[in-house]
């Protein structure tokens, strides 16, 4: 794989996860915001809360019900044509977030995000083809750490995108809601281009397109038949249910319980993907060395439940911004070593579906939660936080339990 080559597939992933480090603090702020005026102006705070959980929500679900056709159709036409149809997805997903955005609509602007979920299977794909083109485990580490750095720099980009070209504090009359999206626009056009004259398929589509009606069931029962990737998948559920709760939620938690403003929460995101950044390129490494996988993967989890607590107990922001900080630095470390022992755990034939796997397990999670959140932070705006802290507990649990198998024990240990 040439340098141009991984380099478009980390912009992939870069753009995608971009999209949502964007758009997470400008959905709050519309949903939020009284002076805004997306929505009308004796909307209360528990409907707005609840508001900004469905149209988060809607993304995840339309991403998990995405999820496995864009995955087999990877498989099925190659990972290049299939990269290209999420793209174009996304860039139909700004155009209709923008209008959205103008008409004030709140049915529109879900249209939007629905369209963009379906359309959001571009990270497996890239993390497909970024193991496809891995001859060891070392290198297929490295590798899955370009895909955790293009995830993270996205996450990175996003806020900065989004906070800076929407703050007339910074530049002027110019700066608006929109503009952001006008931006990301032209990054996914030129993601469009990387990929079309520098990226090409290493693992060459063998397998007619053939989509059942059922398929995302079929693909979840398979997980009976593969029991080595069943035990791996209810430790990654919890691990990931105790991340997206966090993540989904950091923004709307800040911008309710210390009115920080669209700029506030966007530096927010940017803490969190500067540190994924960091610990995903530089501590991988010497930490799985000294700790190894298991023990690495249960400090982590360990480490997400204890700050998710100190996070919502706070009543300083900067101890937030610490919590959020250190959270994403062992996130950064786990996540790539949890995609490494689902790759390893199947064939080079089932690299596409073991992906899927993840990303489904990954979006309904997120789906979930941003339903079920939406509803607790109108309650109470610390409920999901406990609950954040719950799952990650659970992760270590069934890891105790679930984890002492020889096959785990080989995956493990490679």
């Amino acid at each position: 794989m040439t340098r141009l080559c991984r380099f478009a597939l980390v912009a992939v992933v870069f753009v995608d996860l971009m999209g949502q480090g964007l758009v997470f603090p400008i959905i709050n702020e519309l949903m939020m915001s009284q002076s805004v005026a997306f929505l009308p102006a004796g909307v209360s705070d528990a409907t707005r809360h609840f508001l900004y959980g469905l149209v988060i929500g809607i993304f995840f679900i339309a991403w998990f019900l995405g999820a496995v056709y864009i995955a087999k159709l990877s498989d099925s036409i190659g990972r290049k044509k299939a990269i290209l149809i999420c793209l174009f997805g996304a860039l139909m997903g700004y155009f209709i977030t923008i209008t959205a955005i103008f008409l004030s609509s709140l049915w529109l602007l879900i249209l939007g995000r629905a369209i963009t979920g379906f359309t959001a299977g571009n990270q497996p794909i890239a993390q497909a083809a970024m193991m496809d083109a891995s001859k060891n485990d070392t290198e297929k580490s490295r590798n899955m750490g370009f895909i955790v750095a293009g995830i993270s720099t996205g996450l990175m980009g996003g806020p900065l995108i989004g906070g800076l070209l929407s703050d007339k504090n910074l530049l002027g009359s110019i700066a608006n809601i929109q503009l952001p999206f006008y931006v990301a626009s032209m990054l996914v056009l030129l993601t469009i281009f990387l990929v079309l004259f520098y990226y090409q398929d290493i693992k060459k589509p063998d397998k007619p397109v053939a989509f059942k009606p059922f398929e995302l069931l079929t693909m979840i029962l398979k997980l009976k038949d593969r029991p080595l990737v069943l035990r791996l998948s209810g430790v990654y559920l919890s691990f990931m249910t105790a991340n997206v709760t966090f993540y989904i939620f950091l923004t709307n938690y800040l911008s309710s319980r210390f009115d920080l403003g669209l700029f506030g929460t966007s530096m927010a995101m940017l803490i969190m993907g500067t540190t994924i950044a960091f610990s995903s390129l530089f501590l991988i490494e010497p930490v799985l060395n000294y700790w190894g996988k298991r023990r690495t993967i249960a400090i982590v989890s360990i480490l997400m439940a204890v700050f998710s607590i100190v996070f919502t107990t706070s009543s300083s922001v900067i101890i937030c911004y610490i919590s959020i900080a250190v959270f994403y630095l062992g996130f950064g470390v786990a996540y790539p070593t949890l995609l490494c022992l689902f790759s390893d755990s199947v064939s080079q034939e089932e690299q596409g579906w073991s992906m899927g796997i993840t990303t489904a397990g990954f979006t309904l999670a997120a789906g979930v939660m941003s339903l079920i959140g939406g509803g607790l932070m109108a309650l109470n705006i610390h409920l999901p936080f406990y609950i954040c802290a719950i799952t990650a507990i659970i992760a270590v649990l069934l890891m105790k339990l679930t984890w002492n198998t020889a096959g785990i024990q080989v995956v493990l240990s490679d």
